[in-house]
């Protein structure tokens, strides 16, 4: 029996969404390439070095030339200051904070404050001290100056919520603080000029538990080239801090599978089981 035209065009449309499926959960998981099985078949693209880890060492190499100044938008409604982790230091935590507020609305140190709407420093109430991180800011975030508001942010407050936590338990930020142009993965040179600001609110937030959502942030902070599908599924250290990487909420967005909405579960469960070894 011969496929009619509309048939055949609904079949492709089908296989090529597979297609297209498949393969963003191969990058998601680090798999750059794959083999041709045939000899026929097309040749494979040469092989991208992996991504180095970036360190502060790679800093002055990669410095990007100064960007050209534009004016500076009508800044967004400040995000609510997190309370003072438990044992308030000598000096005061809110008072800086909001110095660091200010030096983020004010930071021209790389390219991306040149095409910004708003920065987005992170929001949260804190009252668990568990600091999750993603890779940077979307569009939607780009234009409010708040974490995690679009798609992404309703999943993960439903991830969130699936634990009996809420925004007003942790605080979300991500490694840069600006909206990479069309959403993409943000460069070294990027990540190495906001790095200073992650590690002040670290400091100042004195987290008992960090989560990364993302391949990218689990490399930077851990400084590794492994893929995801290795780096999750355990807590790892960060300077003293548990630290446990999952999948961030747009690529689960992406490739809506059983299986990756049940190795995210898997890994807030962690979260949750961790939290209450706590309170014991």
């Amino acid at each position: 029996m011969i496929n009619s035209p509309e048939n055949t065009e609904a079949e492709m449309r089908s296989l090529l969404y597979d297609f297209r499926r498949y393969f963003e959960q191969q990058k998601e998981e680090g798999i750059e390439y794959l083999e041709s099985s045939s000899p026929g078949g097309l040749a494979r693209p040469p092989r991208r070095p992996a991504a180095r880890p970036v360190t502060a060492a790679a800093a002055k190499a990669s410095r990007p030339a100064a960007p050209v100044p534009r004016p500076a938008a009508a800044p967004a409604p400040g995000p609510p200051l997190p309370p003072p982790a438990a044992g308030k230091a000598a000096s005061d935590p809110r008072e800086a904070y909001r110095t660091l507020l200010e030096e983020l609305r004010v930071c021209r140190k790389c390219p991306l404050s040149g095409t910004r709407n708003h920065t987005v420093p992170g929001e949260g109430g804190n009252r668990q001290q568990v600091l999750f991180i993603g890779e940077g800011p979307g569009r939607d975030e780009d234009l409010s100056g708040r974490p995690f508001v679009g798609r992404s942010g309703k999943l993960l407050d439903k991830i969130l919520a699936a634990v009996s936590l809420g925004r007003e338990d942790i605080y979300i930020t991500n490694i840069v603080k600006c909206r990479p142009p069309g959403n993409r993965d943000p460069e070294p040179a990027e990540v190495i000029a906001c790095r200073p600001f992650l590690e002040t609110q670290i400091k100042l937030l004195r987290p008992r538990l960090i989560v990364t959502l993302g391949l990218p942030a689990a490399r930077t902070l851990l400084e590794s080239t492994d893929s995801l599908g290795r780096l999750r599924g355990r807590f790892h250290d960060y300077q003293g801090i548990p630290l446990l990487p999952t999948y961030h909420p747009a690529y689960i967005l992406r490739s809506y599978t059983v299986e990756n909405r049940k190795k995210a579960w898997e890994d807030i469960k962690m979260v949750r089981d961790f939290l209450a070894g706590l309170r014991k």
